[in-house]
């Protein structure tokens, strides 16, 4: 049985911001191993790109930027609900931050085909 408190649209809104951070922080290895690789020339470089190549990589990378724009929607709904007196406007910022996410990922998709 789900708690009441945890059926609220803001709890999932707290999940999703926590969740995408959490995975965020979870990528920063593989970026810094790139950044590493680009360093030390660019035969390693080109190795590492030559692996992500692969689609897998290309559904990942989609991933990674829908985290990138569900933190930073849900990241500014939090800054604004304790900057602003905007009290009201809860469930409009926590849709507002969901469709956000899904455009830039639609974009992405787009453009990356």
């Amino acid at each position: 049985m789900i708690r009441p408190s945890r059926q609220h649209l803001g709890f999932w809104a707290f999940v999703a911001h926590r969740v995408s951070g959490v995975a965020l922080a979870l990528f920063l290895p593989l970026h810094f191993l790139a950044l590493g690789l680009a360093l030390e020339g660019a035969a390693a470089l080109d190795t590492f790109l030559a692996v992500a190549d692969n689609p897998l990589f290309k559904v990942a990378e989609w991933g990674l930027v829908v985290l990138l724009t569900v933190h930073l929607a849900m990241g500014a709904r939090v800054m604004v609900l304790e900057l602003l007196p905007w009290r009201d406007a809860r469930k409009g910022l926590i849709g507002v931050g969901a469709v956000t996410a899904l455009a830039v990922g639609t974009v992405f998709l787009l453009r990356a085909g």
